[in-house]
């Protein structure tokens, strides 16, 4: 009896319910940095490659970061979550391109990943072009 006590005590963390790691407190050191930050993006933008990085974010992303990106789609509205808005280049500024990708394609917090039966890794790393290219201005 005392074995079997001892060997689901020790399945508690591997069936999640082990101690839960919780944010910083204000003030305090920050959270881990994002894999990946000094991975470059080795993807060449094309027309239509970014035109199939458009069609996937409107599949998979817009619902919560908006249309055009403003962080207001209607997911987000309903569950009222704070989202940044990729039309204004501070939101982008000091995250890499690798640190995007990553996120995209692992999630991050609330965000889910990335299927990537949907979207193998050139096209997440066209999405992270794709989503720089929401804060810049339109072509005259």
């Amino acid at each position: 009896m005392k074995l079997l006590l001892v060997m689901f005590a020790c399945m508690l963390p591997v069936l999640g319910f082990g101690p839960v790691q919780q944010s910083p407190a204000a003030g305090t050191q920050s959270a881990p940095a994002v894999p990946g930050a000094d991975v470059v993006n080795p993807v060449k933008p094309t027309a239509a490659s970014q035109a199939e990085a458009k069609k996937i974010y409107s599949w998979d992303c817009a619902m919560c970061h908006g249309d055009n990106g403003n962080g207001k789609g209607d997911l987000a509205v309903s569950e009222k979550l704070t989202l940044p808005d990729y039309r204004e280049a501070a939101a982008l500024k000091g995250v890499t391109d690798g640190q995007m990708f990553y996120a995209i394609r692992h999630g991050l917090g609330q965000m889910p990943p990335e299927d990537p039966q949907r979207a193998n890794d050139e096209t997440v790393w066209n999405l992270v072009i794709y989503l720089r290219s929401l804060s810049k201005p339109p072509a005259p």
